[in-house]
């Protein structure tokens, strides 16, 4: 058993630890409140380019009467033989289950998808996703091939996908989530339409965490391309938060000063989702084909933004929870160290005693 001087030292590195876990905790609130927040303020702007195209698509017809196509290729649907994979997991750990429960949903996504035999290109974000799926698959490999026409006057340039296994990785974002912003998301967001538009993939499906509050998200599965209605989140799996994370999230908020709440809808959300819907005979400068080829890829980028600061907002949630369950268990580990010390003390006083005593007796 150890002496009193061990645990002395035990129960002095316990607090150390659990005064930076509590730290931490507030750190990730503050956080939580800020991503909130940028959440919020970029609802109306998505709510606003929702309902031009719905407008939109309510007002023309979405396909060209001379050739009978589709306005805009975003809006084809192919069979699904080359499906993308957008996987947004965290930069850090401390967060609990919340990166390992994000790749067990994409692996299991990923291996569903291989019994139906169709190809796989995984784009990770985030450092966890990244370092995962980089030690189990290779890397997509192009080659950039260039022609030259009319004596080397003019030059043609084409990037060619060569596949080498049937699930590659493709893309590296290693910084985005340390400062999201919405060009570096609209450069990842173009490339993807890129590749969809020249038919290199034939559907595209993000894996994230739905966030809503702080006792209100889900791991889910969203079908992002092809679009088939506007506004709607196509889900094509789900994991709801249990109860036991539930009641655990609710204690970690409300020791944090988080509302757990979901926000409600501002003004500036409530005229955004007016806009649009009337049923007016809107006159159109443009062309109906040159308005959807411009907003398309705008509206895929705000979806794919929105999920990215939801995910941000959830990894927050799962670490402030995460910290505030191992600044609990380290308050009971020093209450059952002082405990064991104080017997470990009073057994050595007891024992010093009956030496005493028994030396006295034998005088």
């Amino acid at each position: 058993m150890a002496n009193v001087l061990d645990l002395r030292r035990r129960i002095r590195s316990v607090k150390n630890t659990r005064q930076i876990t509590k730290a931490m905790k507030m750190v990730s609130a503050a956080k939580l409140r800020r991503a909130q927040e940028r959440a919020m303020l970029a609802r109306p702007y998505a709510q606003m380019l929702t309902n031009v195209l719905d407008s939109l698509v309510r007002r023309t017809d979405l396909y060209n009467d001379a050739t009978g196509d589709v306005m805009h290729p975003l809006l084809v649907e192919r069979e699904e033989k080359n499906v993308l994979v957008v996987v947004v997991a965290g930069d850090k750990g401390f967060a609990g289950a919340f990166n390992s429960n994000i790749i067990k949903a994409s692996q299991g996504f990923i291996d569903s998808r291989r019994v139906l035999g169709q190809n796989l290109d995984v784009e990770p974000i985030g450092r966890k996703a990244r370092e995962f799926f980089r030690k189990r698959h290779p890397e997509a490999a192009y080659q950039k091939t260039e022609e030259h026409y009319d004596n080397d006057l003019a030059t043609h340039y084409e990037t060619v996908r060569h596949r080498i296994e049937p699930v590659e990785v493709t893309g590296d974002h290693p910084t985005l989530l340390l400062k999201l912003e919405f060009d570096e998301v609209m450069a990842m967001s173009n490339s993807i339409v890129d590749r969809y538009t020249r038919a290199e993939i034939d559907s595209v499906y993000v894996v994230y965490n739905e966030f809503k509050s702080v006792i209100s998200q889900r791991l889910v599965v969203e079908k992002l391309l092809p679009i088939r209605k506007l506004g709607a989140h196509e889900i094509t799996a789900s994991e709801e938060m249990t109860e036991e994370q539930k009641e655990a999230a609710g204690r970690a908020a409300l020791s944090s000063g988080v509302s757990l709440d979901e926000p409600e809808e501002t003004a500036l959300e409530a005229e955004a989702r007016k806009f649009g819907t009337a049923e007016v005979d809107y006159i159109y400068d443009q062309a109906p084909d040159r308005l959807f080829r411009h907003l398309m890829p705008r509206y895929v980028t705000t979806q794919l933004f929105h999920a990215l600061l939801e995910s941000v907002a959830a990894e927050h949630a799962a670490r402030m929870t995460a910290m505030d369950a191992a600044t609990s268990n380290a308050g009971d580990m020093i209450d059952a160290l002082s405990l064991t010390m104080n017997r470990v003390r009073q057994a050595a006083i007891t024992k010093e005693i009956i030496e005493i005593v028994s030396g006295a007796a034998a005088l």
